[in-house]
Formats: structure tokens, sequence, C-alpha cells
């Protein structure tokens, strides 16, 4: 991770510059110097960008430290700037864990021109969060023979107390006691079994009704009955990056110490094939006690975030639930890789994501909630159809928030940004991206 500059020499100096606009490479007494231009009037997604390319940049060529300067940039941006610089430079580094030999260079990378701000804390910030989002983007990676409900339950727990956050782990037992059927339908289709994970993070007022995190965590989604094509059965251990964010999120507040009051659950499961696998045509009974007809097993994301959301809202009193999840290819269909489509309807809870979404330099697309979409999910024989004849993503996630009911509610679909073939931003890498880490941490954040 970035650190503050000791005086020891590097290999390489880099300078962020804010009236050039191209990139290019000195070599003089003092060793190499990578310059970037930022352009006239540059933002903090701009540094952030060109502080990952500029590692990515010199790495290839052999460099093991590099000198960063961000006079300029805080000259012009203050700590925002410091922090995007660091943030992209941090991210830039990443490299995707591996089952194989590999040889992992070592790269140092210091910093100086933190001059009229303190460098030291919008670095620790930086640094938590740059770690955080490479915990998410690590569990996505990871295989699913490996990273089973279980394995994230552990891991979990593991990151939530290091940085003294409470935890709970309700195991398939607890859950028929409390009636969790749809997250048990999912849940009870494999040997390895559902686990729900509860991370409470407390640094807000004691009477604060905490913000809650619901993250999607199915490790592996074959789609069940509703059988998953071969072309996307690999990828389909992914399917658990919400619950990496949501975990990544509260994580970077607990390290951060932002006093706010924040719940994350994490609903874990497998979605396979076996004698005990829900079916088409079933219908089943939710922690609400709404009845939910299924039309397919695919459509598994929304029956296990239904019970998360409820669990939230009785047992953790929740005052705002924000949903994030790996849920629709045709939300990935309209947005590619590119935005986050995501459903509100709370106009304030919006604005906040807005706000959020500004400082992280995500982005995001608000789709309609007119109630001819409601529609779509009726069934004639349960409250609810799982599955709808058109509009998959509006309709997804308009089921997701029937459990929300009245309170405010967001809900995040990341199927087109949670992973890359090819990065489209600098301090991404082949593979997740870790994306809403930033945000979600913001957008908590933003109500202190």
């Amino acid at each position: 991770m970035v650190q503050l500059w000791n005086g020891e020499a590097a290999q390489w100096r880099v300078e962020l510059r804010t009236a050039e606009p191209a990139l290019s490479v000195k070599t003089g007494d003092t060793g190499r110097t990578l310059i970037l231009g930022l352009g006239e009037t540059p933002d903090a997604e701009t540094v952030r960008r060109a502080a990952a390319k500029a590692v990515k940049s010199i790495r290839p060529l052999g460099a093991e430290s590099a000198l960063l300067d961000a006079g300029e940039v805080t000259a012009a941006l203050g700590t925002e700037g410091l922090f995007a610089l660091a943030q992209g430079a941090g991210l830039a580094q990443y490299q995707q864990a591996v089952w194989k030999k590999r040889e992992d260079k070592p790269f140092a990378l210091y910093l100086t021109g933190t001059e009229g701000v303190d460098g030291e804390a919008v670095l620790a910030e930086a640094g938590a969060l740059v770690r955080a989002t490479c915990l998410a983007r690590d569990l996505v990676n990871c295989p699913s023979n490996i990273l089973t409900p279980a394995e994230l339950a552990r891991r979990a727990v593991e990151a939530a107390e290091a940085v003294g956050i409470e935890t709970q782990v309700v195991d398939e037992a607890e859950a028929v006691s409390l009636g969790m059927g749809a997250f048990l339908a999912v849940g009870q289709s494999s040997t390895n079994r559902p686990k729900l994970v509860i991370l409470r993070y407390r640094g807000g007022q004691p009477d604060q009704a905490p913000i809650a995190l619901v993250g999607k965590g199915v490790c592996h989604d074959t789609g069940g009955y509703s059988l998953k094509a071969r072309t996307s059965l690999r990828a389909a251990r992914g399917d658990m990056a919400g619950g990496a964010a949501v975990l990544g999120a509260i994580v970077t507040l607990a390290a951060n110490k932002v006093p706010v009051n924040v719940t994350a659950l994490i609903p874990a499961v497998e979605n396979r094939i076996s004698p005990d696998s829900f079916l088409p045509g079933h219908v089943i009974t939710a922690m609400s006690g709404q009845t939910i007809e299924i039309g397919s097993s695919d459509a598994e994301g929304r029956l296990i975030l239904a019970d998360a959301i409820t669990y939230a809202l009785e047992k953790e009193n929740a005052a705002k639930i924000v949903d994030i999840a790996t849920l629709t290819g045709s939300m990935a269909s309209m947005f590619g890789g590119v935005a986050t489509g995501y459903l509100c309807n709370d106009e304030d809870l919006n604005g906040a994501l807005l706000a959020a979404a500004e400082r992280s330099g995500e982005r995001f697309w608000r789709c309609p909630t007119f109630p001819e979409y409601r529609r779509m999910i009726d069934s004639p024989i349960a409250d609810l159809y799982n599955q709808s004849e058109g509009c998959g993503a509006i309709c997804a996630g308009l089921f997701v928030g029937e459990f929300a009911g009245n309170t405010p509610w967001l809900h995040l679909d990341i199927a087109g940004t949670a992973s890359t073939r090819s990065p489209i931003r600098e301090y991404h890498a082949q593979g997740a991206t870790g994306v809403c880490v930033s945000t979600l941490y913001e957008l908590c954040k933003g109500y202190v």
C-alpha cells in the first residue's frame, strides 16, 4: 500500500501535473521520471485513474520502487485529490491469487508533496479502503470448491473481528426455527449448508437505528434444475460479489472508526441440484410470511435477499435497507461493465447514493419502478412470483423491494460491474473489481 515518503531513493519518480494532457518519460541525473498530464481542471476520478495508470506503466519496466509526487494534486484538490491518488495507486498494485507457482515481485511506492494536508490521516483512511476492496476481490475470485458458505462465513468473521465488529452466524437449524423458508429453499440444495452471516458495527449513538447492508452470497450458482448454460457455470462462482462488497464496506467503516451504526448481512448459500432442491412450480413461504411461487430455480438470489431483509427489519431494527447483488443478466446487458443499475423507493436515500457515487467515482443509473412493472411478479396461486415475463432486472428488484415494505430501500444490481475480462478503468484488474465497496463506504459515511 502507499506510504509516506521516508527519504529513501526510488528507481522512478512519478509526477502528476494539472497543466499537461499527455504521458511522457524523461531520463536525467536523478533517474527516470514519468509525467502524467491531468488536463486543466482534473477531478478526483481523473486523479484516481491517472495514479493507477502510472503504477501499471512502470511496473512492467522492472520498477521495484517509485516516488509519487502529489504536490500539484493536493494543491488543486486538497485531501480529496490525495485520497483518490492513494486509492488508485493502491488498487493498481492488486494481483489476483492463483493456484500455481508464480514469482510476485515486490513493489514499494512512496509519496511526497502532501504539504498543507494531513497526509498520514488521508493515507490511513485510503489504505483501509484499498485493503477492504482487495479483500472483496479475493473473495469473488476464489474458486467455489474453496469458498463454500462455511468458508465465506469464516473469512467474514475473521476480517470483521480484526477491526472490532460484533459477529454472528445463523446456521441451518436456527434458520428453520426462524421460518426462513426462502433462504432455506436455496441453501438446502447443497451438502455445503447455508449460513447467514451478521456483522454489527456500532460506531454511532447507542439509540441510532442501523443502516442494513444486505449482500447476496451465492458461492456457486448452477441455476438448480433451471440449469445454467455450460458457458455460464464457470463464472457462477462470483455470485457472492454483493456479500463481498458489504463485508468490505463495513470493515472499512470500522477500521476508520466512522461514527455510524451499520449491520451487514450476508446470506451465504450454494444453488445446486439435489433430491432436496426446490423446483419450478413449488410454493414456498418466506420469513415474512409471504408465499412465493417458483418460476425458475435460477432466480434464487432474490429469495435469499428476501429473508435477509426481513431479518434486518425484524431482528436488527434497521432504519434503511441497501441490498446489493449480482442479480440479473438483463442488468448486465443494459449497462455492461460501465454502470450499476439500481432501484430506490426513497428520494433522500437516492440523493445519498448519488452523493456517495460522486466521491467514489463509480457510475450508477436509476431504473423506473412504475406500477405496471409490479404486476409482472403477481402469481395466481401465491403472493409473489419469482420470475417475470419481461423487464427482468426491474422486476427482480421490485421482488426484493416487496420485503423492505415502506422502509427506505435501495437495490444495487452489480451483475455487469462485479467482474471484468478487460478492465475498463485503470485501477481495475482482470477478474473481480470490488465494485461498490467504496460507494457503500461513502454512503454510510455520508450519514454521519
